[in-house]
């Protein structure tokens, strides 16, 4: 249980979402393009867990000051770093021969994001501003999977609107863990206010919804005449960033941007709502 804790299992299911969002600009779906995005989505998963498992182990000790995270596996002591790192090699082994299935050609985004991740662990996410763009990029690089997978050029506006709604996010994590406890624990948090904090969530979900109605307009819209359709889809877009925003700053919450899109109902609902919405555009359009 210690090793699937130490897997974060609660963190996958942002890999399919984030690497399935290429679809929703590629005018042709097939079993071609379902088994790329599959595949994609189980390099992603591998090599995210990863990365969870190394920066558990390069952080055991400063996670032990914090109070949530010093009850992972490795900050409480109940496994061994020994045992982690065997789990490691073999979490590597699978996605080595993930990454054999195909050319390189079509992982180089998994395979910078595990580049990234490196430089995120060893030096990066000690760095204020570059940490949290790092994390958005990781998000970016997902989706660009999907796309170099499936061999579909990319929308550079629905990149756009991923990584600044990531960089909403992070910032908002990290306005949470400065207004709850100290910079003991991530360093990072020094070079931060909750002001400025609050400054750039308000950038980035502008920037979000503008990049956002900017993709349906021009890369969505797969046929003529039928940008009103997929703009259908932008109220719930909208709604669910607004949704973020009134839960950060009026409820004080924030603190694990998975927990807390999945824990909220209305956010929930405006997430499905979104995606069953652009699903049957998707779906009419094709």
């Amino acid at each position: 249980m210690d090793l699937l804790a130490l897997s974060r299992p609660y963190q996958w299911p942002k890999n399919p979402v984030a690497v399935a969002l290429a679809l929703v600009t590629m005018p042709v779906w097939d079993a071609a393009t379902a088994a790329g995005i599959a595949w994609s989505t189980g390099l992603f998963v591998l090599a995210s867990v990863a990365v969870y498992v190394l920066n558990d182990v390069l952080d055991r000790h400063r996670d032990g000051l914090h109070p949530i995270k010093r009850h992972r596996p490795l900050a409480s002591g109940r496994l061994r770093v020994g045992t982690a790192l065997v789990f490691l090699a073999a979490v590597c082994a699978l996605f080595a021969a993930g990454v054999a299935l195909a050319s390189p050609a079509r992982c180089w985004p998994v395979l910078v994001y595990l580049g990234l991740n490196l430089a995120y662990s060893l030096r990066l996410k000690h760095v204020p501003l570059i940490d949290a763009f790092c994390v958005a990029l990781g998000f970016v690089l997902r989706t660009l999977q999907g796309y170099t997978a499936t061999g579909r050029p990319a929308s550079g506006w629905l990149l756009l609107s991923v990584f600044t709604v990531c960089l909403l996010l992070v910032f908002g994590k990290r306005r949470h863990e400065l207004a709850r406890s100290s910079s003991a624990h991530r360093p990072a948090l020094r070079g931060y206010t909750v002001p400025f904090l609050d400054h750039l969530t308000v950038i980035s979900a502008t920037l979000a919804t503008i990049g956002y109605l900017l993709c349906v307009r021009t890369d969505m819209a797969l046929r003529p005449g039928t940008t009103t359709l997929v703009l259908l889809t932008a109220p719930c877009a909208f709604f669910a960033v607004f949704r973020y925003l009134q839960l950060l700053v009026v409820g004080q919450s924030g603190g694990d941007p998975v927990r807390t899109l999945a824990g909220d109902r209305l956010l929930l609902a405006s997430g499905l709502l979104w995606a069953a919405l652009t699903a049957g555009c998707l779906a009419a359009l094709h």
